[in-house]
């Protein structure tokens, strides 16, 4: 393996990691570790309890007093270089007892544990079913570290990212081969650069994004997120950022080798995914415009199937825009090497298709039709008889729920011009309004007031993030995020104005009602169960941010499977911020010092005396060996 030495300076604020220089603190930390112990016995059942455990009052107390004054500096800083074999990587954190996990081979370096190319040849092919989720279990399961390829790099900082990448990082050059004529990608050098073109848009996706504003309202904040269905390397999503929009992108892992791994390479939201049998893993009503350009989605069979899921995932009065066959068929239907009868048929299919979900056809112009959902069903349940509403009971639920060929129904409204559901506000005013689902009492346990409260907690907590990390706040450091417990979606929004995205996951054991709610606040986001892999590939992310994440999983899976699962997805040198209470993080401490990972626990926000801590982490940089690529 090639290694760089393990960066033994924990870059922490000097305010974090000071150490006491006179009788006087020394003397307030040993009363606080005092007070820490007492209240540490009583909350663990008292002093008179047999079953009580000293060990684990004291180790809370060592970890709360001692850990954020004696512990290294952690280096936060990204590195440009490339490895040098043959150093030894040393840990602070290293014990007998540690467990010390052996890199996986060079041929694992873009593993995708649930979209295993070898794997899914078991399932299948109709309806390319096998190339949805499947997720190994037991032995099938990787117990190693997923290896950078030879020669990796840190990515370029955004904006820079959109247009370039290096080569070593993605090594693969097919794309350039099969989309050469259509701009997609180029090998330069070291480098791969990204035209901004696609099939559909040779002139770029910026002329193309234009193209589509004259058609509906791009720019007045009332569109805020989109989907891309079969993206590529994502260029429509990287170049509405630019125009406030977040796009969530998606493509199987199929012959197009590494298209979603392009994306996430130049910082563009992106995850592995397709249409099949299940539903897209978000909630209902969540973007405010889809996308297809030449998808290759067959929107016309399976009784509309896919057209009717893109429904259930439209907001209403959301836009569907599709590019490429059938449309402006009489024009390309030569070069398709397809007959007008087949195009005009497959057209007339979509049309109908969209009539029977009462969506209204906007306008077709050139190579571009629009549609548009209604704002509510109060018309359409009158005047259409199939395909029938939908009687499950969550419209939310996609977590390997089937799709049916039925359409989702709207809330229900009082009057015909009423939003089903409420109206949102523009960006960026909806980021902090309180969400429709909120105030209508939609998600239990959750008020207007305590949605505002959260909004005002995670500005704190991050704010203490920043002030704990110096480099939080160095232009470019951190661009990919992961919030592997969202929530509400506050972390993201604290984060709102830095030049970064987060994805926000909401996991399936806990309230993943509030996916939802991220998507109405105009973030992204998905539901994922941490107890299996997520649909990504390896080194996606700069930034992992783990809130109660342990503890939520704590009787439901070995926690190494997670552990194991973040540094898959982490990118060398990347960052993890992890919270919980105490005692479990000096278990997470414990099984991280065994990941060529360099951590350090710190105090709480509001001091020493709160039993949730938080561990920072920093990935050592280390890649395969060249001659095991």
């Amino acid at each position: 393996m090639g290694v760089r030495p393990a960066a033994t300076k924990l870059n922490i604020s000097p305010a974090a990691a000071r150490r006491p220089s006179s009788f006087l603190p020394i003397a307030t930390v040993a009363l606080l570790c005092s007070a820490s112990y007492f209240l540490g016995a009583w909350q663990h059942g008292g002093f008179s309890s047999p079953s009580a455990s000293p060990s684990s009052v004291s180790v809370a107390t060592a970890v709360a007093c001692t850990t954020t004054t004696t512990g290294q500096a952690l280096d936060f800083s990204a590195h440009h270089a490339a490895a040098a074999d043959g150093a030894v990587l040393s840990s602070s954190g290293d014990s007998a007892a540690t467990r010390r996990y052996q890199a996986c081979p060079a041929r694992y370096s873009e593993y995708t544990p649930c979209e295993d190319v070898k794997r899914s040849l078991r399932y299948p092919r109709e309806r390319l079913v096998y190339r949805e989720r499947h997720c190994p279990t037991g032995r099938e399961r990787l117990r190693c570290l997923v290896p950078a390829p030879a020669g990796y790099r840190n990515p370029f900082p955004w904006p820079a990212s959109r247009d370039v990448a290096w080569f070593a990082n993605v090594p693969h050059k097919e794309l350039t081969v099969e989309k050469a004529v259509q701009n997609w990608i180029r090998v330069d050098g070291d480098k791969f650069r990204f035209p901004g073109g696609g099939t559909m848009f040779p002139h770029g996706a910026d002329a193309y994004i234009d193209d589509i504003g004259k058609l509906i309202p791009l720019h007045d904040g009332s569109v805020r997120t989109a989907l891309d269905t079969g993206c590529g390397v994502a260029s429509w999503g990287a170049y509405l950022l630019s125009r406030d929009i977040l796009a969530m992108s998606f493509a199987p892992r199929d012959s197009h080798e590494a298209q979603v791994q392009f994306a996430l390479e130049r910082g563009v939201p992106a995850m592995i995914g397709v249409l099949a049998s299940n539903r897209l893993t978000y909630p209902a009503r969540a973007f405010d415009m889809a996308h297809c350009s030449r998808c290759l989605i067959p929107w016309h069979l399976y009784d509309g199937l896919y057209l009717i899921e893109v429904d259930r995932v439209l907001r209403p009065g959301g836009y569907w825009i599709l590019s490429g066959p059938p449309i402006n068929w009489k024009k390309y239907w030569k070069g398709w090497e397809r007959t007008k009868e087949d195009l005009n048929a497959e057209q007339q299919a979509i049309e109908a298709v969209a009539r029977s979900l009462c969506w209204k056809k906007i306008k077709e112009a050139g190579d571009i039709a629009v549609w548009q959902k209604p704002a509510n069903h109060a018309s359409c349940k009158a005047s259409r008889k199939s395909p029938p509403f939908c009687s499950h009971k969550n419209p939310d639920a996609a977590w390997y729920d089937k799709m049916e060929a039925c359409v989702t129904p709207l809330p229900e409204v009082s009057d015909a011009s009423e939003v089903a559901g409420g109206a949102l506000k523009k960006w960026p005013q909806r980021l902090t309004a309180v969400p429709p689902r909120i105030s209508r009492g939609s998600i239990k346990g959750v008020t207007s007031k305590a949605f505002v409260q959260d909004t005002e907690l995670w500005r704190k907590r991050v704010q203490h993030y920043k002030g704990v990390i110096n480099q939080f706040e160095q232009k470019g450091r951190y661009r990919n995020v992961l919030d592997m417990n969202a929530g509400l979606g506050g972390f993201a929004a604290a984060l709102a104005s830095d030049p970064l995205w987060v994805m926000n996951m909401v996991p399936t054991v806990g309230n993943s009602s509030t996916l939802g709610v991220v998507y109405e606040r105009g973030l992204i986001g998905s539901y994922q169960d941490w107890c299996e892999g997520m649909s990504t590939y390896p080194r996606t992310y700069d930034l992992i941010h783990a809130d109660s994440v342990f503890t939520l999983y704590k009787n439901r899976c070995e926690m190494d499977i997670i552990l194991l699962e973040m540094d898959r997805i982490l990118r060398p040198e990347g960052t993890v911020i992890i919270r919980d209470d105490v005692d479990m993080l000096v278990k997470v401490k414990s099984a991280a010092d065994g990941m060529r990972w360099d951590s350090q626990i710190v105090d709480h926000e509001d001091g020493p005396l709160v039993r949730e801590k938080i561990l920072l982490v920093v990935k050592t940089y280390w890649t395969a060996k060249e001659q095991d690529q």
